[in-house]
């Protein structure tokens, strides 16, 4: 079983602007998961935005538009900070709020800290332009930014005493990763193709007649652009749909949070599949008040007691 600090630990001055810091990064940047977010008690939640204002310096470094050999310095840099946070090397004085954020968090919580090294090792995937071939090469790399982000999210969130099936937690919170960042990649097939990046299976790909990539608001000529995007949808909904056995094992609050985000990325999908050509116009979002809605449906625990009875239902 595993468990969390429940207590809040004591924090210095110093810590909690770290914090503050790292709170507000994660509301600039990543609305959808500070949305969710909300819904955890304080250790819980400043735990999450530091984890997360970590993997953002971690993105944008692979994002930006510094020379590859660049950004890998960069990278390995911020790994050699990891490694600091992990031998516990990191003063609440320092100047970097997000290391002082992490490494209280990493004290409060079992944080599998070898997760972030995957994400770096990830980015450097990027870096290295690197393609997929099959949906099995694919998950290597999901695995890395977003699987290990869900197993790092389970050590803070804990899971209750006498839960069935608990030893398979961490694999599920693995499979739900997997889920959002599928989401991710179809919300942001153009945007990635004109930064030059191509995710989805080189297999899946040609079996659609996409093979020319995305460079435009409407589809390769002649493919089957609309059966690509459903066939990509149908694996995100299997993973969802195997993710989702987590939501009993969480306490009420963990598991609103962890039902609201996963609620928010698949009503993008219902979206997506409605109208598979939006992802080439722009980036498809949900509007304030239906992520409201699925935050309600979160705390009420109505998705746990679905996935309890085997009824999880399509729509979150």
């Amino acid at each position: 079983m595993i468990r969390s600090v429940e207590s809040e630990q004591h924090a210095s001055a110093p810590v909690l602007a770290a914090y503050s810091y790292c709170e507000t990064v994660t509301g600039q940047q990543a609305r959808n998961f500070a949305y969710g977010i909300r819904l955890l008690p304080t250790p819980k939640r400043r735990a999450m935005s530091a984890l997360y204002a970590f993997s953002r310096r971690v993105d944008d470094i692979g994002d930006g538009v510094l020379a590859p050999d660049v950004k890998a310095t960069r990278l390995e840099d911020t790994r050699a900070l990891l490694t600091r946070v992990r031998e516990g090397s990191v003063d609440e004085d320092d100047t970097d709020p997000v290391a002082v954020a992490l490494s209280h968090a990493a004290e409060a919580f079992p944080l599998p800290l070898g997760g972030l090294d995957e994400l770096i090792d990830g980015v450097l995937m990027d870096v290295r332009g690197e393609t997929y071939e099959t949906w099995d090469d694919l998950k290597v790399y999901c695995r890395c930014v977003a699987g290990a982000i869900g197993r790092l999210s389970l050590a803070v969130f804990g899971t209750e005493p006498g839960a069935r099936g608990v030893e398979r937690a961490s694999e599920y919170a693995d499979t739900l990763g997997l889920a959002l960042q599928l989401t991710n990649i179809l919300r942001d097939v153009r945007e990635d193709a004109e930064g030059g990046r191509t995710y989805l299976p080189a297999d899946d790909l040609a079996k659609f007649g996409c093979s020319a990539g995305f460079s435009g608001p409407t589809p390769p000529a002649g493919s089957d652009f609309a059966g690509l995007v459903h066939f990509e949808v149908r694996r995100a909904r299997t993973l969802f749909a195997e993710g989702y056995r987590l939501l009993p094992m969480l306490d009420r609050r963990s598991g609103a949070c962890v039902a609201a985000m996963a609620g928010i990325y698949r009503r993008l999908l219902d979206r997506i599949e409605r109208d598979p050509e939006a992802v080439l116009r722009g980036r498809v979002s949900l509007p304030g008040r239906e992520k409201a809605y699925v935050a309600v449906r979160g705390l009420s625990g109505l998705d746990a007691r679905h996935v309890s009875r085997g009824t999880v239902r399509r729509r979150a």
